[in-house]
C-alpha cells in the first residue's frame, strides 16, 4: 500500500495541500544560500530538500566546532578572571 494511501486511511490525519508543499518547498529555497538565487522552476524539490539536508549538517557541524572552540577557550582561562565573567555573561 503506498504512504499516500496509507496516510488518507488514518483517522483525524490532516492532510497537506499540494499547494502547501509547493509554498513550504519555496520557503525552504529562500533560507538555503547554495540555491537561494536560481529560479524556483530551474531547482526541483528534491534538490532544495537535499540542500537543506546539507545545509543542516553544515551548520551542526559549525555549532560542534564552536562549542569545541568555547570549551577550550574556557578551560585555558582563570575561572576568576575578567575574560571568564565576560563570557559567561555572554552564555546566559
Amino acid at each position: 500500500m503506498s504512504s499516500r494511501r496509507s496516510r488518507s486511511r488514518q483517522s483525524g490525519a490532516s492532510r497537506i495541500s499540494d499547494d502547501q508543499i509547493v509554498d513550504l518547498i519555496s520557503n525552504l529555497q529562500q533560507l538555503i544560500p547554495e540555491i537561494r538565487n536560481m529560479r524556483s522552476n530551474q531547482v526541483s524539490a528534491q534538490k532544495v530538500l537535499q540542500e537543506t539536508c546539507n545545509y543542516i549538517r553544515r551548520l551542526q557541524r559549525e555549532v560542534y566546532d564552536l562549542s569545541d572552540r568555547l570549551s577550550d577557550l574556557l578551560d585555558s582561562i582563570d575561572a576568576d578572571s575578567a575574560q571568564a565573567a565576560v563570557i559567561r555573561s555572554l552564555l546566559m
